[in-house]
């Protein structure tokens, strides 16, 4: 299982990066079309690991109230972390926080990644299928994320190389805190549901109160469409694999 979560973490880290740096290569105008698109497919994503995965997974093995507490608290938890400029996922280079201070930006993406190889971790410790499922919500998720903060430090002075390398560094942060997780939680399996019903909370965090909002920006019946197809797509992407597993 450590296999399992050492390889999916790699690939989570690894590939938003490799994502990003794939969008830089597009012109802006290309960026400005694409990014929004994978946003609206992220977000379906995130909505559809949380509610067909990791809810079900931690509700079966914990009662009701305490999850659902937990899943409160984890975004009451995620707003205070978002004030304090930790869980900030602005996708616009004209944001007011990342403005204020890039260098913020890669520690808040430090931390993010290092939870998100906690939510890999303990969803694999619950099941393989569950835990693929999380992996490919946190790599849709990241990789706009990352274009982002790719412009954010191109646009304060940085050069491409070095913005690939802090991005990179940031990024490696996720298998650290998936192999933490595993050890920890491996030791203290009654835990494991409610760290389920947290990463639930941080995928509902992101998907509606960052992601979506954003979306809400095109106003205009054909992009409304767009993003409305390719969200269902981003659910329909987690059943269609959940249902297969």
């Amino acid at each position: 299982m450590l296999l399992w979560i050492i390889g999916f973490s790699i690939l989570g880290s690894i590939g938003a990066i490799a994502g990003a740096a794939l969008f830089l290569l597009f012109s802006e105008s290309t960026r400005k079309t694409l990014v929004p698109c994978l946003i609206s497919y992220s977000a379906g994503t995130l909505l559809g690991a949380a509610f067909l995965g990791m809810l079900p997974a931690a509700l079966a093995s914990a009662p009701a109230r305490g999850v659902m507490a937990t899943v409160l608290g984890g975004m009451v938890m995620f707003f205070v972390l978002e004030k304090l400029v930790l869980w900030r996922h602005c996708h616009d280079a004209g944001c007011e926080v990342h403005a204020r201070a890039a260098p913020l930006i890669l520690i808040g993406d430090a931390f993010h990644n290092f939870v998100d190889g906690v939510v890999i971790a303990a969803a694999f410790l619950h099941s393989i299928e569950l835990g693929v499922i999380a992996s490919l919500a946190v790599i849709a998720h990241e990789v706009p994320q990352e274009v982002g903060d790719f412009a954010i430090l191109l646009d304060s002075g940085y050069a491409r190389t070095k913005a690939l390398l802090l991005n990179t560094l940031s990024a490696a942060t996720t298998l650290p805190g998936a192999i933490f997780a595993y050890f920890w939680l491996a030791e203290t399996t009654v835990a494991v549901p409610y760290i389920l019903a947290i990463s639930a909370a941080s995928f509902l965090y992101i998907s509606t109160a960052d992601l979506i909002p954003g979306l809400h920006r095109q106003v205009f019946p054909a992009e409304s469409l767009r993003q409305l197809v390719l969200l269902l797509a981003g659910i329909g992407t987690i059943a269609i694999f959940h249902h297969g597993g």
